[in-house]
């Protein structure tokens, strides 16, 4: 089980600045500021036991479908087992009522021409009325028993059919007792240690593809003719000891809706402004980005 939660730390209010300068374009001011992001995933047991192996460590990183740990399986096992055994002799009982019901209906074959040579007979007056109901109640009797094991074979039929169901169960837990990892990416936080019991639905831990992050901007309607989906953008970052990098950056993603400029940094002047947010997918070399690291963009015309 996973569930996708936003990484954004998206306006972080002691930065001071999240988007949005002057309209103004030109001179040595960026178009707009913003955060970096990406999509968190939260890896989370899908079935309840002992967590007997697990080595997702934070900083690892991980290949999609890699397997990272183990849950505890042997009362799954054990009852997988029984329910073999069990469908095992349901279908060899399933066999042996087949076989019983072809000797039977071989037995009513020959009670029916027995009764209709008896009745040609009493007709004839050459044989008994007790011969004759005689005749009837075997042949009687035998569609009887044909009808019993016929309900019989379905009934073990209809067991066998559920056993496979409950078999398909459990073979699909114990598939779910090996955690892998739905994508790759590297390891943020770590949840759970080993030799824990884990229930279904307990987070083990999240992980994020750093390879690539997400600056989430912000632009006024001005700006917004600039700011064009799968256009090239120039984001830049401080590196430390007052100097700044520059990555290029593809704008992935525009939103089509206005909002009123966020909160957190913003004057109630400033709150009255609507602005579009703005996504830009850039590299992370070496993993200098970070996740809520600020940065400012330049749109290319």
């Amino acid at each position: 089980m996973m569930r996708h939660i936003s990484s954004s730390r998206r306006f972080l209010a002691a930065l001071g600045a999240m988007f949005l300068v002057a309209a103004c374009r030109g001179g040595n001011e960026p178009d707009a500021y913003g955060n970096f992001e990406t999509t968190e995933v939260v890896v989370s047991a899908e079935t309840s036991g002992q967590l007997l192996w697990f080595k997702a460590d934070e900083g690892q990183r991980l290949a999609s479908g890699e397997v990272v740990g183990v849950i505890d399986t042997t009362q799954l096992s054990l009852q997988h087992r029984q329910l073999t055994a069990q469908k095992s002799g349901g279908a060899s009982r399933v066999t042996e009522v087949g076989q019983q019901l072809d000797a039977l209906r071989v037995q009513q074959e020959i009670a029916h021409r027995n009764y209709e040579r008896i009745q040609r007979l009493f007709n004839e007056q050459a044989a008994t009325a007790q011969q004759l109901d005689q005749a009837e109640r075997d042949y009687k009797v035998l569609t009887q028993q044909i009808q019993g094991a016929e309900a019989q074979r379905r009934s073990v039929a209809e067991d066998v059919k559920s056993t496979d169901a409950r078999l398909a169960q459990i073979g699909e837990q114990l598939g779910k007792a090996r955690i892998t990892s739905p994508v790759g990416g590297t390891v943020l936080a770590r949840y759970s240690d080993r030799g824990e019991f884990v229930q279904a639905g307990q987070p083990l831990y999240k992980i994020a593809n750093l390879d690539s992050m997400i600056l989430r901007a912000y632009v006024n309607e001005t700006q917004l003719a600039h700011v064009k989906l799968g256009g090239t953008a120039n984001v830049s970052i401080d590196t430390g000891n007052k100097t700044r990098r520059t990555l290029a950056g593809t704008v992935s993603w525009v939103s089509p809706e206005a909002e009123f400029t966020p909160t957190p940094i913003q004057t109630r002047d400033e709150r009255k402004d609507l602005v579009y947010a703005v996504k830009v997918r850039v590299p992370n070399p070496g993993g200098i980005v970070k996740i809520g690291m600020p940065a400012d963009v330049r749109f290319s015309p």
